[in-house]
């Protein structure tokens, strides 16, 4: 891919000016330049430099990781630029991985893949409302994509796409054992190991994580709104937020000549829902989530000599699952307006209820998926690489369960009656539960071209088909101009158009007031225009810069309808922005990373700011091996300006600068590592948006991040 020549003058920034003569260039000058050059392969689904890749892109190493010792993954995903890591007000303090302004409650908007297959839940279309975290051990690089990518993977690829890609056994090289203690009575252990065993490449990965979670305090809930309206006394406000976890993460992953079979579990327990389901403190609500995967791969880069070929088989089971039966949603004591259905129901309620042990709700869900897939690259025409694929994804809600106070019994259709020793009553199996077992079929059809119809030039069209067997079809077309502008300077143009599609939760739940759903759904769109440069300013300095505008259209919400709450394709949301980023190797010891981000996006129904979202972003990190063995890395990322979201009269939510620094000692007697980390080390005050309510938000003060964090941990590697 390393040319000799190339254009004598480069392209600067807001400069016109080219000269057309080429320029003999010396190949040590350009390996020196491209040598050590990140490859990426989720923008065209093959591996090519980033510099060439038709897409926005970031690539976060093992070695990145350890450098700022993440302890999950978000610790990561904060670095990259345009990207930044909300909290879900409801379930958990869940992540949401907002890009460039696109911010949803659970995040659907976002496609994550492990390992190249999506990991989407199918109830509400998000990554698992039990997600837990994802620890960081096992993972070899993660790749993003600022931007659509559904032309090459489908639904949900509407504003980024997240791979996380696990060790092999050329990358462990032997066993690893750790384990780290810190704040919030957090401990956490792995082992790795890799090796040969009869001809297979063997790499088996455990990682185990238990905390208490950070307990900062929420002042005011939605049951003190519900006293202060209804006359109660039930909230258990002021009080500590409940973010226990209990996780066990397991892979193994066996390969040999062409084939790869991987195996994993993920098992989450005793989730704690952090503000509660409800918004409302219920701080013995405990929920669990298992997901077990596994996938087959073929895959031959010289199938035949014009042909390289891939073939996958993949297989998830995955569920939400309540810990107990009282599970509450809103605290012992509750006063509430109920309607003749037995729900909750302020605007024509048959009476009021006091509930002695709670609002109680115990949803479960349970779902499989299914995937196939075939593609091939072919490479018979000159300047041509064709890409051609096709596919098959099956997922099923297959057993749907609930027990709760509230509602109808499905013996005698009447509204539950509180029984004293008998809290709850079983919905499953009933008419009168919140959605029935469900099931969707997913058939795609995919063609790219990439062309090189100049030495310097690059044209990479294509376009995918999906037909759902609920909603019909929709076709996604992607277009990119790659222009190597100069040896060292790349421009981009591109062009992505993607969807989401609607969750079963938006199309079929029922028996379920705030949120009913709606089979006549549309997938929300999302467009996007991008301009972007990639420039190597000398062999230790690199500079990327690139300018955005996306709409989004048909987004899904829920509307008032009478009593209810109905999904509904309605609103569209525009965006626009620019993201700075600067690597720059100061020495052998010392490498200094840094990006910007600024971005502008309306709600264009409502001619109002989208909020909830950081008009600007500024990271800044140092990596400094300030003696042999001995490294060093600060960090410190600023998230400023964030407007309300309309008809929240709030004030903006407060800015906030959090300081993180991680020093680690290798090969300490050789085989040893230790390192020590504190995070947000002058202990801010920093908080993320809560949801707005009327008459008021029901958490008043946003949510508040953890306080100063303190981390310490060892490995040792035989």
């Amino acid at each position: 891919m390393i040319k000799l020549t190339r254009f004598a003058f480069c392209l600067l920034f807001g400069s016109g000016a080219l000269h057309a003569e080429a320029l003999s260039v010396d190949e040590k000058e350009l390996l020196t330049i491209y040598g050590n050059e990140e490859l990426i392969s989720i923008a065209t689904g093959r591996v090519q430099p980033i510099r060439t890749a038709p897409a926005v892109t970031t690539v976060i190493t093992a070695e990145d990781i350890k450098a700022i010792g993440a302890t999950d993954i978000d610790d990561a995903l904060e670095t990259v630029p345009g990207l930044h890591v909300s909290r879900n007000a409801v379930i958990g303090y869940n992540p949401i991985y907002t890009f460039r302004g696109v911010n949803s409650m659970l995040n659907q908007q976002v496609l994550m893949l492990i390992n190249g297959i999506p990991i989407t839940n199918s109830y509400q279309g998000d990554r698992n409302l039990i997600w837990g975290g994802m620890p960081v051990q096992a993972i070899s690089r993660i790749e993003i994509v600022r931007g659509p990518g559904s032309a090459v993977y489908g639904a949900d690829a509407s504003a980024g796409v997240i791979n996380i890609i696990t060790k092999t056994k050329q990358e462990i090289r032997g066993t690893e054992v750790g384990g780290r203690v810190g704040s919030f009575n957090t401990y956490d252990g792995w082992a790795l190991h890799g090796e040969t065993w009869a001809g297979f490449d063997v790499a088996a990965m455990v990682e185990y994580h238990n905390t208490d979670g950070q307990q900062r305090i929420i002042d005011a809930d939605q049951q003190t709104v519900l006293d202060s309206a209804l006359g109660s006394n039930a909230s258990l406000a002021p009080g500590p937020l409940t973010l226990t976890r209990d996780n066990l993460d397991a892979r193994i992953d066996l390969s040999r000549e062409h084939w790869r079979l991987r195996a994993g579990v993920q098992r989450r327990q005793n989730f704690g829902l952090g503000v509660g389901m409800a918004q409302a403190l219920t701080p013995d609500a405990r929920f669990s989530s298992d997901r077990w995967n596994t996938d087959l791969t073929y895959n031959n880069a010289k199938f035949t000599d014009d042909w390289a070929v891939q073939g996958q088989l993949s297989y998830l089971d995955t569920t939400y699952e309540g810990e107990n039966r009282l599970n509450r949603l809103l605290p012992p004591g509750t006063l509430l307006p109920i309607g003749a259905d037995g729900q909750l129901n302020f605007s024509d309620p048959m009476g009021m209820v006091t509930f002695p042990a709670g609002y109680i709700g115990n949803p479960e869900i349970y779902e499989r998926h299914a995937r196939f897939n075939v593609s091939g690259t072919y490479s018979g025409i000159d300047s041509h690489r064709f890409r051609v694929g096709t596919g098959y994804n099956y997922s099923t809600i297959y057993q749907v369960k609930a027990s709760e106070n509230f509602g109808l019994d499905p013996l005698t259709f009447q509204p539950i009656p509180y029984l004293p020793g008998q809290p709850v009553t079983s919905a499953t199996g009933s008419s009168v539960i919140f959605m029935q077992p469900q099931s969707r079929h997913n058939q795609y059809v995919f063609l790219q071209d990439e062309w090189r119809f100049a030495r310097d030039w690059q044209l990479i069209l294509g376009a995918r088909y999906d037909s759902f067997s609920d909603f019909g079809g929709t076709v996604n077309p992607r277009g990119g101009l790659v222009w190597e502008t100069g040896y060292n300077l790349t421009t981009k143009l591109l062009y992505g158009s993607a969807y989401r599609a609607p969750s079963f939760a938006e199309m079929y739940n029922k028996n379920n007031p705030p949120a009913v759903g709606n089979p006549n759904l549309k997938p929300e769109t999302m467009d996007t225009m991008e301009l972007a440069f990639d420039y190597h300013l000398r062999g230790d300095l690199r500079l990327g810069w690139n300018l955005f505008h996306y709409w989004w259209k048909d987004i899904i919400r829920y509307v008032p309808d009478g009593s209810n709450n109905v999904a509904q394709n309605t609103g569209t949301q525009s965006g626009y922005g620019s993201e700075v980023e600067a690597e720059w190797k100061a020495s052998d010891e010392l490498k200094i990373v840094g990006n910007y981000s600024w971005q502008q996006s309306t709600d264009d129904t409502l001619d109002y700011s989208a909020g909830n979202s950081p008009r600007h972003q500024v990271y800044l990190r140092a990596n400094w091996e300030f003696m042999p063995q001995w490294h060093f890395s600060p960090q410190v990322k600023w998230i400023v300006g964030r407007d309300r979201v309309f008809g929240d009269t709030r004030p903006t939510v407060a800015d906030y600068a959090l300081t993180d620094l991680t020093l680690r000692r290798q090969h300490l007697a050789q085989h040893w590592e230790v390192a020590f980390s504190i995070r947000n080390l002058f202990d801010v005050d920093a908080r993320e948006p809560s949801l707005a309510g009327v008459p008021v938000a029901p958490i008043l003060n946003d949510l508040p991040l953890a306080g100063r964090t303190i981390y310490g941990e060892v490995r040792f590697n035989f």
